[in-house]
């Protein structure tokens, strides 16, 4: 008989935002005996909804704390965003695994350091967004590989909304809205597309001054900004992003090749299933969302998955890192007009084939699985 597999251990640094989606799948894994979470960290003010309402046994005001606990196994950072290099890096040098919130890092020196760090650590890095783990983006991915639309040749990207009122830190030296919103696109597009070659861009702040918690606020990083990628042999993409945009119809994505055009429906983050023009067909055809119920946040259960299998994650630091260098490049085109040169590269993941899945018209329920599962 094998042993069975013990859970793994999770800790959480950050009560913001995000918490309640990560706490969401971090539940789903505990019932089926894969993970749980010991401890989370964040203000003291935290504590006592942490300890009652959600019944996590540990609470530590302080990361260094939850970090050199010896019965945690994954070290989740939620923090804001300049926070996340030196969390992550002190969780890797105490042998932790580490899920990190988007971007990995707000400086192309952290960034370095995080993916040599991650290359020689025990335990593994996955970075946030996790759009490329979405059972429609593999969909879309099939048929790019496929050449169903033949070669591609443009792409748009558009993710935006009117902004966040609950911290001022989006809107600092370190925030902006390709860090927050623009990274979104960029690991969607890289993740079909393959590595940037250069990039250009406009960025501006649109909105001088912002409403955070009763408090006006000056806008410090760019909240308004549309970048050009250039992924070589003339296939070229853009994208719009901003704190500007109070809502959008429409695809989220568009990928237009040489034989037909895929449109990803909803946002990459939240995809709706998508829609496909092949030449050959002469005709729209739509395919539905298989996986409606899929959560952002499934890099955790991506990651735990691997942790107990032995496997490398699919959302790795080279493929996050080369994001950070577009965004990062982007933003230095943005305030002085000049186009830039990207140095990193990574591997674009490759996925199995999907299975067929059920005829839509047979799908009364959609947000139930069919074994049951969710």
């Amino acid at each position: 008989m094998t042993r069975p597999t013990p859970p793994v251990r999770i800790g959480i640094i950050g009560c913001g935002n995000v918490l309640g989606a990560y706490l969401a799948v971090a539940e789903r894994l505990q019932k089926q005996g894969h993970a749980e979470v010991v401890a989370l960290c964040g203000p003291e003010k935290h504590r006592r909804r942490v300890c009652e309402e959600l019944r996590i046994p540990g609470f530590h005001p302080e990361p260094e704390q939850l970090i050199a606990r010896e019965d945690i196994d994954l070290v989740v950072i939620l923090t804001p965003m300049p926070t996340h290099a030196p969390l992550a890096r002190a969780a890797l040098r105490s042998s932790k695994h580490v899920l990190v919130e988007k971007p990995l890092a707000v400086t192309l020196e952290d960034g370095r350091d995080l993916v040599e760090l991650a290359r020689q650590s025990q335990g593994h890095l996955a970075c946030a967004p996790f759009t490329i783990l979405s059972p429609t983006f593999q969909a879309v991915a099939q048929r790019v590989r496929r050449g169903d639309v033949g070669r591609l040749v443009s792409a748009r990207g558009r993710y935006g909304w009117a902004g966040p009122d609950w911290s001022d830190w989006f809107y600092k030296p370190g925030g902006g809205v390709l860090f927050d919103l623009g990274v979104y696109n960029l690991t969607t597009l890289t993740g079909w597309l393959g590595p940037v070659r250069r990039v250009t861009a406009m960025c501006g702040v649109a909105t001088p001054e912002r409403v955070v918690q009763g408090r006006t606020v000056r806008v410090e990083a760019e909240d308004n900004a549309h970048a050009v990628l250039d992924f070589g042999g003339g296939c070229l993409a853009v994208i719009t992003t901003g704190f500007n945009i109070q809502q959008y119809r429409g695809p989220g994505i568009e990928l237009y090749g040489t034989d037909g055009t895929i449109n990803l429906l909803g946002d990459d983050w939240d995809p709706d299933g998508y829609e496909i023009w092949q030449n050959s067909a002469g005709c729209w055809q739509c395919f539905k969302e298989t996986q409606p119920e899929w959560p952002w946040a499934d890099g955790l259960r991506h990651l735990v998955e691997c942790i107990r299998e032995g496997a490398r994650p699919l959302v790795g630091p080279a493929h996050a890192f080369h994001v950070l260098e577009v965004m990062i490049k982007a933003q230095e085109s943005g305030r002085d007009g000049r186009m830039r040169t990207l140095e990193s590269t990574f591997r674009p993941p490759l996925f199995l084939e999907a299975t067929t899945p059920e005829a839509a018209h047979r799908i009364h329920d959609r947000t139930r699985s069919p074994n049951g599962d969710w």
